[in-house]
C-alpha cells in the first residue's frame, strides 16, 4: 500500500530514473460506500496519484514559489495531509498523536478557525520540513488513516462527507500541483521539461465556424442528487435565458494570433478599463507563455519550450484577455448559465475525446473528432461573476470557510482543463479566479444573443 512512497525516496536518491506516471480511472462516491476496503482503495487512489505526480521532479523543484498566487509542490504535498489530519484524525479519533506540533501552522492554507498560519507568498521561503520529512508526514497520515478506516463498523454519513471532501480537495490541489509547477519552470532559462505527454503535434478535425443554438426560456440549474459537490454548486433553481448560440469548439491559437496582430493590445476601445490598465501596467502583449523568437512564436509548456500549433486551443489568458478578444470578433462570453443550459442540452457528460489529466497530454489538444470541447482541455471564462446561488449557506467551523468567503471579485470558469481529473468535474462544478489570473490553464468560447 505504500509502495509509492518508497519509490519517490528512491526518485530523490537516484534522480536518473526515469519516471513512469499511472492515472487511476477512479470513482469516487462514497456516500454510497460501506465496506472499509472500498474507502481505503479509494482514498489511496487520490493520494498515490499526488506522488506519483512529483516523481519527474529533483529535489530543488520542490521548494520554489516565484509568485504568490504559485504554492511550491513540497507544500501542496504537505497542505493536502494536514487537511486529513486536522478534519478527520484530529477530529475523529481521541488517541491520534499529531505528526508534529508546528505542521498546523506551517500547512494551514485559509482557515481561520483552525489558528494562524504561514503567510501565503512565504510557504517558498520554507527550507524546513524537507523534502523527506514531508514524505514522511504523508506516510504517517495514511497509516493512521488507513488503521482508521479498517477499524471502524459503523461511519457516520458527516464522516463520509469530510472524506470525500478531503479527496475532492486533494483533486483540487492535484491540478494546482501541475499549474503550479508550469509557472515556476516557465521562469526558467533552461525551460526544464516536466513529461513529455502522449503528443507534441495533433491536426484538428475541424475548425470550422458553426454555432448552436439554445432557445429562450426557464432553465433550471445548479446541482440535484446525492453524489459529491461542493456547497457553492447548491442549490438548484431557475434562470430565465434569453435565446442565444455558442460556438461548437473553443478559440484556437491561431485565431488569437490575428487578435495580436491586429494590434488589439494597443487598442484600448476592446478592453474592460480595469483590463486596459492591466495591459499597460504590465506590458501584456500575449498569452502567458508567448514568446517570440526570431520571428517564430513559441510556447512553454510542461514538454518544455515548443513551437506553437495554432490548432490547439489558446490558454493562460485572463478574463480580460478573454473579454477583449470577444468583444474584438463582435461576441461576447457565455454566461455560467448559458455554458451549464448549453451542456444539458448537448453534451451532458465528458465524451471519449474529452482531455483530461488522465490523458497524460498535460497541455490541450487540436480537438478531435466532434467534440465540443465543452471538457476538458482548459477552463472556460464566463462572464459571470463568482456569487451565491440562492438560499446558499456556508456551513459552520472550518469547513464552511471552503468557498463562501471568496464570492467577491472573482469570475466563474467552467468545464475542466487538461491538468483536472476525468472523476473530479461536473456539469455543475464552479470554478472561480481573479479576472486577471492566467497561470491556470484558461481560455474562450464565443457566444452571442439570437
Amino acid at each position: 500500500m505504500f509502495g509509492n512512497l518508497v519509490v519517490l525516496k528512491c526518485r530523490i536518491l537516484f534522480p536518473n530514473q526515469k519516471p513512469v506516471l499511472y492515472f487511476p480511472n477512479l470513482s469516487i462516491m462514497i456516500n454510497q460506500l460501506t465496506d472499509a476496503s472500498t474507502l481505503v482503495e479509494d482514498y489511496f487512489a487520490v493520494r498515490n496519484l499526488s506522488v506519483k505526480l512529483c516523481q519527474p521532479l529533483q529535489t530543488e523543484d520542490y521548494v520554489a514559489q516565484p509568485v504568490i498566487d504559485v504554492s511550491p509542490p513540497k507544500w501542496h504535498l504537505g497542505h493536502t495531509t494536514w487537511f486529513f489530519e486536522t478534519f478527520i484524525l484530529k477530529a475523529y479519533q481521541s488517541d491520534y498523536k499529531e505528526f508534529h506540533p508546528r505542521y498546523n501552522y506551517v500547512f494551514n492554507s485559509y482557515y481561520e478557525s483552525v489558528g494562524e498560519r504561514v503567510l501565503r507568498i512565504k510557504r517558498g521561503d520554507m527550507t524546513r520540513p524537507t523534502v523527506a520529512e514531508v514524505y514522511a508526514y504523508r506516510e504517517y497520515v495514511d497509516q493512521a488513516m488507513k488503521a482508521f478506516l479498517e477499524s471502524q463498523t459503523d461511519l457516520s454519513e458527516r464522516f463520509l462527507q469530510v472524506l470525500e471532501l478531503g479527496l475532492n480537495h486533494e483533486q483540487q490541489h492535484q491540478e494546482l500541483f501541475l499549474t503550479d509547477l508550469k509557472y515556476t519552470f516557465g521562469q526558467n532559462p533552461l525551460h526544464p521539461v516536466y513529461h513529455d505527454g502522449k503528443s507534441t503535434y495533433q491536426k484538428a478535425s475541424d475548425l470550422s465556424e458553426k454555432f448552436l443554438k439554445v432557445e429562450a426560456g426557464l432553465y433550471e440549474v445548479g446541482f440535484e442528487g446525492k453524489d459529491f459537490h461542493f456547497d457553492n454548486e447548491e442549490g438548484r433553481h431557475q434562470v430565465y435565458l434569453h435565446a442565444f448560440q455558442f460556438q461548437d469548439r473553443l478559440i484556437t491559437n491561431g485565431e488569437y494570433l490575428e487578435f495580436i496582430q491586429s494590434g488589439a493590445y494597443q487598442q484600448f476601445q476592446h478592453w474592460h478599463a480595469e483590463g486596459w490598465d492591466w495591459v499597460k501596467n504590465n506590458q501584456i502583449f500575449a498569452p502567458r507563455y508567448w514568446q517570440e523568437i526570431e520571428g517564430e512564436w513559441y510556447h512553454f509548456s510542461l514538454r518544455g519550450l515548443e513551437k506553437i500549433n495554432w490548432e490547439e486551443p489558446v490558454t493562460h489568458i485572463s478574463f480580460y484577455e478573454a473579454s477583449a478578444y470577444a468583444n474584438w470578433r463582435g461576441k461576447r462570453l457565455l454566461t455560467e448559465f448559458e455554458w451549464e443550459v448549453a451542456c444539458q442540452q448537448y453534451n451532458p457528460k465528458p465524451p471519449e475525446l474529452a482531455n483530461f489529466v488522465d490523458d497524460e497530454h498535460f497541455h490541450p489538444i487540436a480537438r478531435q473528432g466532434d467534440n465540443l470541447q465543452l471538457w476538458g482541455d482548459v477552463w472556460e471564462w464566463t462572464n459571470s461573476a463568482y456569487l451565491p446561488y440562492p438560499y446558499f449557506k456556508a456551513e459552520e467551523g472550518a469547513i464552511g470557510e471552503y468557498n463562501g468567503k471568496f464570492m467577491v471579485n472573482q469570475m466563474v470558469l467552467r468545464g475542466g482543463s487538461c491538468a483536472t481529473s476525468l472523476n473530479h468535474i461536473r456539469m455543475t462544478y464552479r470554478n472561480f479566479f481573479h479576472p486577471y489570473l492566467r497561470w491556470q490553464f484558461t481560455g474562450i468560447r464565443l457566444a452571442e444573443y439570437l
